[in-house]
């Protein structure tokens, strides 16, 4: 394979950045580029050593000065020889240094190709470099140990573990079938009911914890709804703990939707600070409050605004029964807590939890917290027993789930073991594909497609 290189750091400006290069002639192109000035050359480096120096152009005229570190083939991050220039981290300084490299022979490397070599040179499994990309996306700190478990192989341990236990299956029913004068022992149809019994178990718990998972990976989209003056801008500004919506005493004050993302506790929180839903002749809230409707329908959680202050009204009675036909999860905010109380907490209580708080005095924040958490079933998560998968990994899991229960059906309904085989073979088929064992080009490339350059 050629030897690429690519900048490795965020091209924006800061202290440092990072250039790397790895292939068979990566120390050569890092010796063209730089001199070292604390050994004798870029050659003569031992694996996993740092050198400083000076990063120079064709004529031999200084660039900048930084360091170089070489790792040896095959202890390094892609198995091949990798070298990384570290110099200082101005944008045009670090292009001119990415431009030596590739006038000295290196190519610009493309998105994910240092992890994708990283992979076909057996350094990393299909699901570990997936969780590459896992532990630089990672919003919160669930998301971060589980994808630092999938990094350390668990995941493809627990699958690995799953399809030589199929795999082993197969050769038992191949061999009853294919060499009948054998005498061999005919596969006990009990046994292989539990087995595939407790295949379908592990598969759907992987299954059950997906959903889960992308909370803590991607965030929960959240709606914040009420009529307007009910305080949902102040309760967003509570969440955030700085002031992003406007907050006045002038009802209609938000007329589109301000969207904003925090961590609330151990999970993130996608916000959108919506117009209240009531009917108006404004043509701009108009639009604003159909958009609300919109978010309303695509949210993960409602937390629905109401003035405590305030006798419940149509507007308000408008937006519990919209909530109440959606299937979402659904928090009853009753804010303004710190004024005489004339709403009915009663007729809420029907449509979901209530929370009492007072935004403007920042209290009852813990409580939302606890309530959300309770929702979504964050207590007690453990993200290196419970691994959740990204989408490709469930679509394998799905396939091979289905087929193995499609095995169990033919089973137990008494149909001959040829067509249970075939079943199980097709499910271990696409655990092989999840692991990247038996994955496709086309699904390799699909996989490192998403990383960024550099990685």
């Amino acid at each position: 394979m050629s030897t690429i290189c690519a900048i490795s750091t965020p091209l924006s400006q800061g202290g440092i950045s990072v250039i790397r290069i790895s292939g068979e002639a990566a120390l050569g192109v890092a010796a063209a580029v730089f001199k070292p000035l604390s050994c004798k050359s870029v050659e003569a480096m031992d694996g996993y050593t740092c050198s400083y120096g000076k990063i120079v152009d064709a004529d031999g005229k200084t660039v900048d000065d930084g360091v170089l570190t070489v790792f040896r083939a095959p202890k390094s991050y892609t198995g091949e020889d990798v070298c990384e220039i570290s110099c200082h981290g101005g944008i045009y300084v670090t292009k001119k240094v990415l431009r030596l490299c590739l006038a000295a022979g290196a190519k610009l490397a493309d998105r994910g190709e240092f992890t994708k070599r990283a992979f076909l040179n057996g350094k990393l499994s299909l699901t570990q470099a997936e969780a590459v990309m896992d532990t630089i996306s990672a919003q919160g700190e669930f998301a971060l140990n589980s994808a630092n478990a999938a990094r350390k192989g668990k995941l493809f341990e627990k699958i690995k573990a799953l399809t030589d236990r199929l795999v082993g299956i197969l050769g038992e029913l191949a061999a009853w079938v294919d060499y009948p004068e054998e005498d061999l022992p005919e596969v006990e149809r009990d046994t292989l009911e539990k087995s595939l019994k407790d295949a379908i178990s592990v598969l759907e718990k992987i299954i059950d914890n997906y959903d889960r998972g992308l909370v803590f990976k991607s965030g929960i989209d959240t709606c914040i709804a009420g009529k307007p003056n009910v305080g949902k801008s102040a309760l967003m500004n509570m969440l955030l703990g700085f002031e992003r919506s406007i907050v006045t005493d002038i009802a209609g004050t938000t007329r589109d939707v301000i969207q904003e993302s925090v961590q609330l506790g151990s999970i993130t929180l996608k916000l959108s600070d919506t117009a209240g839903i009531h009917e108006t002749d404004d043509t701009v809230e108009q639009l604003g409050v159909e958009l609300a409707k919109k978010r309303l329908d695509d949210a993960m959680l409602i937390m629905a605004v109401f003035d405590s202050s305030q006798a419940l009204d149509g507007q308000d009675r408008q937006l519990l029964e919209y909530i109440s036909k959606l299937d979402k999860k659904k928090l009853i905010i009753l804010n303004k807590t710190d004024l005489q109380a004339a709403a009915d907490k009663g007729e809420l209580e029907k449509y979901g939890r209530v929370l009492e708080i007072s935004a403007k005095n920042g209290e009852g924040l813990d409580g939302i917290q606890a309530a959300v958490e309770e929702l979504f079933g964050v207590g007690g998560y453990d993200a290196d027993s419970d691994i959740f998968a990204n989408e490709r990994q469930k679509q394998c899991v799905d396939t091979a789930d289905i087929y193995l229960k499609n095995a169990l059906e033919s089973l137990q309904t008494g149909q001959t073991l040829d067509a249970v085989t075939v079943m199980i073979d097709y499910a271990a088929d696409a655990l092989l594909e999840l692991t990247g064992e038996k994955a496709t080009e086309a699904v390799v490339n699909n996989v490192f497609s998403k990383f960024c350059v550099g990685k």
